[in-house]
């Protein structure tokens, strides 16, 4: 008996995390262990077995299935569609299964037709793994290595799961290709698609990537992050967000900029939340990452590549130049990489939109110096019309995403030169963001844009201060909700006031 509880103390002991996913009726565990042979955490994924005669019974069902029902790549791009097709999908497979199992149980009648769902419309146990909230990543590096997953607390983890062979790594790919019309062969061995989710995936083939064919999928955020969020994990300050807030509301333009994974768009996409309901926000992305509340007047634009025979493709620039014709108030653009989208953008703000986009930059200093030289290079007299840039940080030792710096850009005497003062900046020793400087640029254009002065910018401050503790205290942090806040303080800020006096 004592040896017995000493296996269990020790097991209990090497387990980090343990939980249950139910996906399609699917119930599976996961159970993240150290191991001592494995230099990173393992990451074991149990899921009913099926066994070889039942499984007989699902090839057979899924023949008939395919047969019956007609799937068009348009109704698979389309997410209603798509989700008709898993009701007929699944309701046919119910009576399929019930007629060939009649003494199974209504439960085990269910998990079978879900993974028959998974392997015949989704990529089978990945479809746990997608639907994993924990994770990030999700990494195929061939048929002969387990798949990775990256866990958002414990980074890197080996799973137990295998894909059976490279035809199945080529088939997941070529299926995620054909929901968004590309195609990926031997002549066109490279892949840059999104599942109808919003997830983004990644494939290279055999010889390109040579241990195999691989297949990268970056989760999207099933629950997009808002500054409730932000604030509670320490990623912005009260202080911070405050700050950002008066200079949305206020219509001044602001830079995100960050390293690979820091957290750029999701920082953009809290911001977004503050501009007002009153204003038509045009979004330009390659992929879809913006996530508004449902009331916003906000048309969303994404980017197409090119089909097979290098026709169709809708680039950023373009989308960009015809969003100048929809009227918009605000801008968001996903991110600038070439100099002509650049010349655009701030064209944009000098016609009179504001404007928020990302730039890869770890710091200030880097992001105007990647503005100002090739391949970007943007002229100074353009520059000027920037406000602000907020830079965010991935510190990979604690694993923690926090804004780094606050910078306005200040005009200078030489119309071609622009100078950075420091507003915020984030201390690592106290895990706090601290203010290093007096702003001048926000405050300075405020006055001018709207005549207020320093006591009524410093009162507003104040209340937009006090709207952003009471919605942490209140635990309101779904995109709507806080949205809704933000927009009934526009249009009746003195009810909002006294809700949150009470």
């Amino acid at each position: 008996m004592k040896k017995g509880k000493k296996r269990e103390r020790k097991k209990a002991k090497g387990c980090l995390e343990r939980y249950e996913v139910l996906v399609d009726n699917v119930p599976a565990k996961v159970i993240i262990s150290k191991n001592k042979k494995e230099f990173v955490p393992f990451y074991k994924l149990v899921f009913p077995a099926v066994e070889p005669a039942t499984q007989a019974v699902l090839d057979s069902v899924r023949e008939k299935m395919v047969s019956e029902l007609e799937i068009r790549p348009m109704e698979i791009a389309n997410t209603e569609e798509m989700k008709k097709l898993k009701r007929a999908f699944t309701e046919k497979s119910a009576k399929l299964i019930t007629e060939e199992l009649p003494y199974l149980s209504k439960r085990n009648r269910d998990i079978l037709v879900g993974l028959l769902l998974h392997s015949s419309l989704g990529l089978g146990p990945i479809e746990i793994m997608l639907n994993d909230k924990n994770l990030e990543e999700i990494v195929i590096n061939g048929s002969k290595e387990s798949i990775w997953v990256y866990h958002r607390k414990l980074g890197w983890l080996k799973t137990n799961v295998l894909v059976p062979s490279e035809v199945d790594i080529y088939n997941y790919a070529a299926m995620i290709g054909r929901r968004v019309g590309t195609q990926i062969t031997n002549l066109n061995p490279l892949m840059d698609a999104y599942l109808t989710t919003g997830d983004r995936a990644n494939a290279t083939l055999f010889p390109i990537s040579s241990r195999g064919n691989t297949l990268t999928i970056r989760k999207f955020a099933r629950k997009p992050w808002t500054v409730t969020d932000f604030i509670e994990n320490k990623t912005l300050s009260p202080d911070v967000s405050a700050f950002l807030w008066l200079a949305i509301q206020y219509e001044l333009n602001i830079l995100v900029a960050g390293g690979t994974a820091s957290g750029k768009t999701s920082l953009l996409n809290v911001l977004s939340y503050f501009i007002p309901p009153s204003h038509r926000i045009i979004s330009i992305e390659d992929t879809r990452e913006i996530q508004l509340p449902k009331f916003l007047h906000w048309v969303p634009l994404t980017t197409r590549p090119p089909n097979p025979e290098g026709m169709g493709e809708v680039s950023m620039l373009k989308l960009m130049i015809n969003s100048l014709r929809m009227r918009p108030d605000r801008m968001i653009v996903g991110e600038i990489r070439r100099a002509r989208e650049a010349e655009v953008l701030f064209e944009a703000i000098h016609t009179g939109h504001s404007v928020y986009a990302t730039i890869h930059a770890n710091t200030s200093e880097e992001a105007l110096r990647r503005l100002t030289n090739p391949p970007i290079n943007i002229p100074g007299t353009l520059l000027g019309s920037l406000q602000l840039i907020a830079v965010m940080h991935r510190d990979r030792r604690r694993e923690i995403r926090r804004v780094l710096e606050v910078t306005e850009l200040m005009n200078t005497e030489d119309i071609m030169k622009v100078e950075l003062n420091e507003v915020f900046r984030w201390v690592p020793s106290s895990d706090s963001i601290m203010p290093t400087g007096k702003s001048m640029r926000v405050w300075d254009d405020i006055n001018l844009f709207t005549g207020m002065e320093e006591r009524e910018i410093k009162k507003d401050l104040e209340e937009k201060r006090n709207i952003l503790k009471w919605l942490v205290k209140r635990k309101i942090n779904t995109p709507n909700e806080v949205g809704r806040i933000i927009s009934e303080y526009y249009t009746d800020p003195e009810s909002v006031i006294k809700k949150i006096k009470k």
